[in-house]
């Protein structure tokens, strides 16, 4: 997830040279459905949680790491080509190794990126959801992206990584966490709205609606 104008803005996952990649993340879609959580607990990092599906799947909410890019790049073969659109807001049919490079190494004084994966070692885990967020320049405002694949969205994914990015925003003393959204991407536009953004069409952009958090609220 980059913010416009700099690269892609969603999570993108290629098939181009990694076809043991691809399978693998075919091979273990179900294992998001069907996979037994992990039992093991221990104390966790920072920005790191343990959250479990409805379904008692369980999965490791992490800040994103080099070792990612790889799995990433794997998994976009998975990606509908509406999951694509309704993130990157035009349609892209790769992710190349240059912007996987660039997603999986946020500057972090400025940018801030959580994964959703197994709780496996980076470069291992099936990557399930990325949130990312990325201060706008000489601004006190950051925007933020997010997608959650179509295999475990609907179950409150969503919401926790947004709130980790919300409470991001806030550590930095910004004034304001922002995001455009197709206007017919009901789901990210209700929650949104759940968590307090409000609405804001963009005159210059048709089909876009500009949700906005005011964090000094």
């Amino acid at each position: 997830f980059t913010p416009a104008r700099e690269a892609p803005r969603c999570l993108n996952l290629s098939r181009h040279g990694q076809p043991e990649r691809v399978a693998r993340a075919i091979v273990h879609r179900e294992s998001w459905e069907h996979a037994p959580m992990n039992g093991h607990k221990k104390r966790l990092p920072p920005w790191h949680e343990h959250f479990r599906l409805p379904n008692g799947r369980e999965l490791l909410i992490r800040p994103i790491r080099p070792e990612d890019a790889d799995p990433i790049q794997g998994a976009f073969a998975l990606l509908g080509p509406e999951e694509v659109r309704q993130r990157f807001l035009y349609t892209l049919k790769e992710l190349t190794p240059e912007m996987a490079h660039r997603l999986c190494h946020p500057d972090p004084r400025t940018e801030f990126a959580l994964v959703a994966a197994e709780d496996l070692p980076p470069g291992e885990a099936l990557v399930g959801a990325v949130a990312r967020t990325s201060i706008t320049p000489r601004t006190r405002e950051a925007e933020f992206a997010i997608l959650v694949s179509h295999f475990i969205a609907g179950q409150g994914l969503g919401r926790q990584l947004m709130r980790k990015l919300v409470k991001w925003a806030k550590t930095k003393k910004l004034d304001r966490l922002y995001g455009d959204v197709l206007d017919h991407n009901h789901p990210m536009l209700q929650l949104a709205q759940s968590l307090g953004f409000k609405r804001v069409r963009e005159h210059d952009a048709p089909g876009l609606v500009r949700v906005v958090l005011d964090l000094n609220e």
